[in-house]
């Protein structure tokens, strides 16, 4: 079995609509090739808190990254550190904010815009500025840092449902439509990935309301999505709610790599291994 991993984060993604609007996602569930499970953010449910969640399950009260205007290096160890400590290649294709957290910050336009240096936490990075950024060009970074360096750890992160929440709220045929764009797009690469026998995880960071914001308790704005593709999961569709922090230290066992000493310990149903 395979212990690479290929995590996808889509920015803004309620778990409702994923369910409903993501044929190709819930085909590999009905046809038990996938796993899916409802996750509640932790709060505050908004963009850079819930990256830092994400990549090192830890909660804001610990980490410091309280907000989106918490403009600074973490000072957790994420999965990019654990990865590169353990001998293992990364790649990121991600929102500028992922590589203000974890390599330089500020985030240097021209500079910081394609990375590649070994030395750091991020060794490999593709990383865009404007929202309206294409979902398809940024999946299609990835998927050249994949083709190209082979990482052990590669991190996607595309935000264009998140940007169509802001503009015309969770309850518009913009925001659905944008979760059908995605998964057009997944569908044309998730079989290439599950060939090579790649681990896949998909999830979200946060929900949206239909306001066209995000940030507080609601579940609208708390439940996303959680798929898990490939040998190291058992298909179906799980009732146990899953918590934000345990997602991190999953991707640690996927890898086979100890967990940070500050990741929580949890008992995944759904892990084969």
């Amino acid at each position: 079995m395979s212990n690479k991993v290929i995590m996808v984060v889509i920015d803004g993604l309620q778990y409702d609509v994923a369910c409903t609007q993501m044929g190709f996602l819930n085909h590999l569930v009905e046809t038990n090739r996938a796993a899916r499970l409802l996750v509640k953010s932790e709060l505050p449910s908004l963009s850079r808190p819930l990256y830092e969640v994400l990549l090192t399950g830890t909660p804001s009260s610990i980490n410091r990254i309280t907000s989106n205007q918490a403009v600074q290096l973490s000072m957790q160890k994420s999965l990019f550190h654990l990865t590169k400590e353990h001998g293992m290649r990364n790649a990121c294709a991600a929102y500028y904010w992922v590589s203000e957290l974890y390599n330089r910050c500020p985030f240097h336009y021209v500079s910081d815009r394609q990375q590649a240096d070994e030395s750091k936490p991020i060794q490999y990075g593709s990383f865009y500025f404007d929202d309206a950024y294409p979902d398809s060009h940024l999946i299609l970074d990835g998927e050249v840092l994949r083709q190209r360096y082979q990482p052990d750890f590669l991190y996607i992160h595309p935000m264009g449902i998140d940007h169509a929440g802001h503009l015309f709220g969770a309850n518009s045929k913009q925001y659905r439509g944008k979760a059908i764009e995605m998964d057009s797009i997944l569908a044309s690469l998730l079989p290439i990935w599950i060939d090579e026998g790649y681990q896949i995880i998909i999830t979200s960071d946060h929900g949206m309301n239909q306001d066209g914001q995000h940030g507080g308790t609601g579940a609208e704005e708390r439940n996303v999505p959680f798929y898990a593709i490939g040998s190291a999961f058992l298909s179906g569709v799980y009732e146990q709610e899953m918590p934000q922090l345990a997602v991190a230290p999953l991707i640690c066992k996927v890898l086979g790599i100890p967990p940070a000493e500050a990741m929580i310990a949890y008992s995944y149903p759904f892990l084969a291994q």
